[in-house]
């Protein structure tokens, strides 16, 4: 079963690597900004998702100027300088919403990283400047009902994170 699965992950690895490339860099180049202005890089993260903003400011490697937007924090501490990256399992999480709406209206970039929900249902991608689709729309594996168990979206989500995280370095290392 692992090494079913493992196939299944590095197939979504890879398809996420070779379509999202481009994406990635778009995201990196708005997140970037707040990292040579006097803003900082908020990460939400929904669900399993906090795994990417947990990464990102007390992993091994954080990201520089970075912290985790928690749920109900008031939104009078955003600034024009600051960038998001919003994360969630699917594109149409009321929460996440909320921050995407009010940070278009005041003309924030940010990034969001989620599967895309039901076609015609307001998303994610509806408001923000870069946008990855996941591509998960069910569990890797099936069961032997005919059903599908195995969803990688927090997986899914570190790889990307990951990309972006290496290409800001990179502008980093450069500016």
């Amino acid at each position: 079963m692992l090494k079913m699965f493992s196939t299944q992950v590095f197939g979504l690895f890879k398809r996420l690597n070779e379509n999202k490339e481009e994406a990635i860099e778009d995201i990196a180049r708005i997140l970037a900004q707040a990292s040579v202005g006097d803003g900082k890089i908020y990460i939400f993260g929904t669900e399993e998702m906090m795994a990417v903003g947990l990464e990102a400011t007390v992993g091994q490697e954080p990201l520089p100027s970075t912290e985790i937007w928690h749920a109900g924090t008031e939104f009078n501490v955003i600034t024009d300088t600051d960038r998001f990256l919003i994360i969630t399992r699917e594109s149409n999480h009321q929460e996440a919403l909320r921050l995407a709406k009010y940070l278009s209206d005041r003309f924030i970039p940010f990034a969001t990283i989620s599967a895309k929900a039901v076609e015609g249902e307001e998303q994610l991608a509806d408001y923000s400047d870069v946008h990855i689709d996941l591509q998960l729309k069910k569990g890797l594996l099936p069961d032997d009902a005919g059903n599908r168990f195995g969803y990688p979206s927090s997986m899914a989500a570190l790889f990307i994170y990951y990309g972006i995280k290496f290409t800001i370095d990179e502008m980093l290392d450069e500016y």
